[in-house]
């Protein structure tokens, strides 16, 4: 066994944000969590889903909050994920939304930007 990356430990609360996106399974609600070093977990909840698809997105959730957890940069997984399709892609908002692994990397850019965007502010 190595001493590779740990995950930080949980607080008892965190503070997030809750994503809605419309995907060809229906609508996906990707809650991202943060603490004072940055983005922490995922979650997702697909309305309308079977067990398996839940499964699937539940599995995906916690890979990427524990490499989050662990400091890995969130770009990595955005990257990873972004492009995987599914047999029902749809175009919402003017947005392809290839799958609900491509939607969750979707809410990881705009989470990423977003928090560029902020630190860039409180600099100038």
């Amino acid at each position: 066994m190595t001493d590779g990356l740990k995950p930080r430990k949980r607080p008892k609360t965190l503070i997030g944000a809750t994503h809605r996106i419309k995907t060809g399974c229906g609508n996906l609600y990707v809650t991202l969590t943060r603490d004072d070093q940055g983005l922490f977990e995922v979650f997702s909840a697909l309305g309308k889903s079977g067990q398996c698809g839940m499964a699937q997105l539940e599995a995906i959730c916690r890979c990427v909050s524990i490499g989050l957890r662990s400091g890995v940069d969130p770009t990595i997984f955005s990257k990873q994920l972004k492009g995987i399709r599914c047999p029902a892609p749809i175009t919402s908002e003017g947005v392809d939304v290839l799958s609900c692994a491509d939607a969750i990397a979707t809410v990881l850019e705009e989470e990423v930007r977003s928090e560029v965007a902020s630190n860039t502010t409180k600099k100038s």
